[in-house]
């Protein structure tokens, strides 16, 4: 029987966060981009072609929305824990990356970030 190994994957998800330890950052929410890689443990075809049968990604957007509103974070570190933690909530997943990238925060810079790698 094959062994099926899937990655789920939501990249450059751009949205507006209260993130930063400057004062500057503090002041206003600034954008921020968000990729989200999940190490699927079952990625057998599913019974039927309907959303029921797999792993949404929806819920990847949603909750990452409700941790950004919920609170300013001072580090991207903490935001990325906090998105892996939800996701290996979920059974399906063995693995995370996340990685956040601050865009706009130095003008030399093509971004500023935070990549992180959990597994179970």
């Amino acid at each position: 029987m094959p062994i099926f190994e899937a990655t789920l994957i939501l990249r450059g998800f751009a949205v507006q966060a209260s993130i930063g330890i400057h004062d500057f950052e503090r002041a206003a929410p600034q954008r921020l981009l968000i990729d989200i890689e999940l190490t699927l443990d079952d990625a057998a075809p599913p019974d039927a072609d309907v959303i029921g049968h797999v792993l949404d990604y929806d819920f990847l957007r949603q909750e990452t929305t409700a941790l950004l509103a919920r609170r300013h974070y001072d580090l991207q570190e903490t935001l990325c824990h906090d998105i892996a933690a939800f996701c290996l909530a979920r059974p399906q997943v063995r693995a995370v990356m996340v990685y956040s990238r601050k865009p706009d925060v130095y003008p030399d810079c093509e971004s500023v970030g935070y990549r992180l790698h959990m597994s179970r």
